[in-house]
């Protein structure tokens, strides 16, 4: 069984046109380990803090899976991305090109 999860960061200000153009950054998410995953935080390298849980309330449990979605109309492909766990684990991956990153696995 699949359960998808469409998320998305609001952009809150125009950014200025320039010769690369932003565009949507898909990829699965899967989680491989043994606690439901209720918190996902994706938020550029440069980013001094973390940005808002893409899942909003929602959870995804052992052995599901969830479509991600970013959509906060920047041009970098550069992310960090944090998972939190239902049993109060955490992890935290740096430096993620998510412009060619297919599916990215939470594991124990």
């Amino acid at each position: 069984m699949t359960k998808t999860v469409l998320a998305a960061i609001a952009v809150a200000a125009l950014t200025p046109l320039s010769a690369a153009y932003a565009e949507d950054l898909n990829f699965r998410l899967v989680n491989d380990s043994s606690s439901a995953l209720v918190g996902f935080n994706v938020s550029p390298t440069s980013a001094q803090f973390w940005e808002e849980n893409l899942l909003a309330g929602d959870r995804i449990a052992p052995g599901y899976e969830a479509d991600i979605t970013i959509a906060d109309g920047l041009t970098t492909c550069t992310y960090d991305i944090r998972g939190t766990f239902a049993d109060e684990a955490e992890a935290e991956d740096f430096g993620l090109n998510l412009c060619e990153l297919g599916e990215y696995v939470f594991t124990d």
